[in-house]
């Protein structure tokens, strides 16, 4: 128990300190970036290092798996190079059992990022998109509710609320709809209900539609007509729907479920978020297994110039199950394999490959 706790402590630290190390180089990097995109002229200093700050959250937990395949080959070479290792293994301590304790805390610190840094990636995200948004004069045009979806469209002249019950998969056809047309004032001109509302050609073509003159007539109900079907100018297209929701790294995985079931229940594709979720899920076993890839190539004793040549399989096995799992996650969105599918067969596949390295290469 106490080399575990050792063993368990200093891979936190290498852990801890490998992170602190890619924060810094990702905070100045992302800085020179956002001067880069937007320059004194769009955005002044303290923006830029509000966007960097804002940013820099998501950043670091992409590479996560980098994190930990950096900190696992420090840990390990560290070992052989004082020979703790050696004296470890010459206690009758097998390098299998060595690895309960780098397991354990890269499976801590797996289950604390979806936990606790991914919510904060997910707040520091939605800001980000928010301030670009502002520093753009751009705001998003969909929103999502337990009543609905809600569309906002305008030119020089109104600004357009609509509300709708559900919508396809690419939110051009929706039904149950509601248009309410507001002056520059902020005054209500129009009201219109619809059976149903298609996007086509830069108008909303609305069936079984009821109009309400609000801004003209005394009695609105009474001055309403009915007509089969009425056409609305829109500046909207169904990329600007589409793109409304964001990337599914800007909602929180404690509200992730919740969110796919709105999605669904208006009639949008969730497969791209119910993916992530998955893999969000499967984070902590991916990092898991990058800690037993950097074993089974760094944890015996190497001479000579084969530690250069480890090092550089474990780094070279690693980035490609990092490949295999993003290619994964784009069969999954797109639908060619089960969410499930795409987030847990590369993980397991990693762990698997490198356990059968390690029981093949250990004698002890």
């Amino acid at each position: 128990m106490i080399l575990h706790r050792y063993l368990a402590r200093r891979f936190a630290l290498i852990i801890l300190a490998v992170f602190g190390i890619f924060l810094v180089m990702s905070l100045f990097i992302d800085l020179i970036e956002q001067a880069r995109r937007f320059g004194a002229d769009t955005a002044d200093f303290g923006e830029l290092i509000k966007l960097t700050l804002l940013n820099a959250p998501k950043g670091i937990y992409q590479i996560l798996p980098l994190i930990i395949i950096l900190s696992t080959l420090a840990f390990f070479l560290g070992l052989a190079r004082s020979s703790e290792m050696v004296v470890i293994r010459a206690a009758g301590r097998s390098a299998i059992r060595s690895l309960v304790a780098p397991v354990l805390v890269a499976l801590t610190f797996g289950i604390l990022a979806v936990g606790f840094l991914n919510p904060i990636v997910a707040a520091t995200s939605k800001a980000y998109e928010a301030e670009l948004d502002d520093i753009r004069n751009e705001t998003s045009v969909l929103s999502l509710s337990d009543d609905g979806l809600w569309l906002r469209q305008g030119n020089e002249t109104a600004q357009t609320v609509i509300r709708a019950e559900a919508a396809n998969l690419d939110g051009t056809r929706l039904t149950g709809v509601s248009f309410i047309t507001f002056g520059l004032e902020g005054k209500p001109q129009r009201r219109i209900e619809a059976a149903s509302a298609l996007l086509a050609d830069g108008a909303w073509t609305l069936t079984d539609a009821k109009v309400w003159p609000l801004s003209t007539a005394l009695n609105p109900e009474a001055e309403a007509v009915f007509l089969p079907e009425l056409q609305v100018n829109s500046s909207l297209t169904a990329a600007q729907i589409r793109d409304s929701f964001g990337t599914p790294s800007s909602v929180a995985i404690w509200d992730l479920p919740q969110f796919i079931e709105r999605l669904q229940a208006a009639g949008f594709s969730a497969r791209r978020h119910q993916v992530f979720l998955q893999m969000e899920l499967a984070l902590p076993i991916f990092l898991v297994s990058m800690v037993l890839i950097g074993a089974a190539f760094t944890l015996r004793h190497q001479r000579g110039g084969r530690t250069s040549l480890m090092v550089l399989s474990a780094i070279l096995l690693s980035f490609a199950i990092y490949f295999l799992r993003n290619f994964a996650q784009i069969l999954g969105e797109s639908g060619q394999i089960p969410a499930m599918l795409a987030a847990w067969a590369p993980p397991l596949i990693a762990i698997g490959l490198s356990l059968g390295l390690l029981l093949h290469l250990e004698d002890g």
